[in-house]
C-alpha cells in the first residue's frame, strides 16, 4: 500500500513539473511575440482660420517578420445620404433618404501588403479591417436585400473617399531592421481638413500566419481653437444670434466692396 502511494506521488510531481515547464515556455513565447509599440506624431491638431489640413506620422517598433496594419478611425455613428433616381424616366432627382448606421466619419486603413494576402476573412471581420469588413457591420435603410445594401455602401465609400475622410492603401509603410533585432516602421499620412474635430484612435496590428498576434494604440486629437472655436460654439448654442451676426458680416463685406468700386469709377 505504501509503495503504491509513493509511485502515485512521484507521478503527480512529474506531471506538475511538466505542466509548469510547458506554461513557462508558452509565457516566454508570448512575451517574445508581443513586441509592438505605436506613436502618432503631431497627435494634437488645432483648427484655426489658417487651417487647411495637416499631416500625421505613425511609427513604432515590432517583431521582425510580421506584417502590419494601421487603422485610424473615430467613433461609429449615424450618417444620412440623399438617394437619387430618375423621375419620369428623364430627370435625375432626389427620391429619398438613405440611413447608414454604425459608420465612422473617418476611416483609414494602411497595410504592408494587401489585406486579403495577410489576413483571413474572419480576422478582417473581427477587427473591422477593410471595406468588406466594415460593410458587414453597417446597417443601411431602406435596403431591400444584401445586393442593394452592397450597392449603396459602395456609393457611400466613393463619397467618403472623394471627401478625403476614407482611405485604403498598402505598401506605404516603411520598415527597417534595427541592430537589437527589432523592426521599426513608419508612415506619413495626409490629414484632411474635412476631418471633423474630435478624438481619433490609431490602432496598429501585428499580423502573422493570417492572424493578428498583437496590437498597440495611440490617439490623435483635433480641436478648434480661437475665433473658430468661438464661432462654432455660438452657432451651436445661440443659432439666432449667430445668424444675425453672419448677415451683418455679409452686409458689411458687400458695402465695403461697393465702396471700392465707387472709388475706382465702377466696372467696365
Amino acid at each position: 500500500m505504501k509503495t503504491f502511494n509513493v509511485k502515485r506521488t512521484r507521478f503527480n510531481v512529474k506531471g506538475f513539473l511538466a505542466v509548469a515547464f510547458l506554461l513557462v515556455n508558452l509565457g516566454a513565447a508570448g512575451t517574445a511575440s508581443a513586441m509592438l509599440t505605436a506613436k502618432a506624431n503631431h497627435d494634437h491638431i488645432s483648427i484655426d482660420f489658417f487651417y487647411h489640413g495637416s499631416t500625421v506620422s505613425i511609427k513604432g517598433e515590432a517583431d521582425p517578420g510580421v506584417d502590419l496594419v494601421i487603422k485610424v478611425t473615430d467613433r461609429a455613428g449615424h450618417h444620412v445620404m440623399k438617394q437619387k433616381g430618375k423621375v419620369g424616366g428623364l430627370l435625375w432627382m432626389n427620391v429619398g433618404m438613405l440611413n447608414f448606421e454604425r459608420t465612422p466619419n473617418f476611416y483609414a486603413v494602411h497595410s504592408t501588403r494587401k489585406l486579403e494576402d495577410i489576413l483571413s476573412p474572419d480576422e478582417m471581420e473581427k477587427y473591422t479591417l477593410g471595406y468588406p469588413a466594415l460593410e458587414k457591420q453597417v446597417e443601411v435603410t431602406p435596403a431591400v436585400n444584401e445586393e442593394e445594401k452592397a450597392k449603396w455602401f459602395a456609393e457611400f465609400v466613393k463619397y467618403k473617399e472623394a471627401s478625403k475622410v476614407y482611405a485604403s492603401s498598402y505598401g506605404n509603410i516603411t520598415t527597417t531592421d534595427t541592430k537589437d533585432g527589432h523592426m521599426e516602421y513608419y508612415i506619413l499620412t495626409d490629414w484632411p481638413y474635412q476631418a471633423s474635430p474630435g478624438d481619433y484612435l490609431v490602432t496598429v496590428y501585428a499580423v502573422k500566419n493570417g492572424k493578428v498576434v498583437e496590437q498597440a494604440e495611440s490617439k490623435v486629437n483635433v480641436e478648434q481653437v480661437g475665433t473658430v472655436k468661438t464661432l462654432a460654439t455660438m452657432a451651436k448654442n445661440n443659432a439666432a444670434f449667430y445668424g444675425i451676426l453672419s448677415i451683418g458680416i455679409a452686409l458689411g463685406a458687400g458695402f465695403g466692396v461697393g465702396m471700392v468700386f465707387r472709388k475706382g469709377g465702377g466696372s467696365h
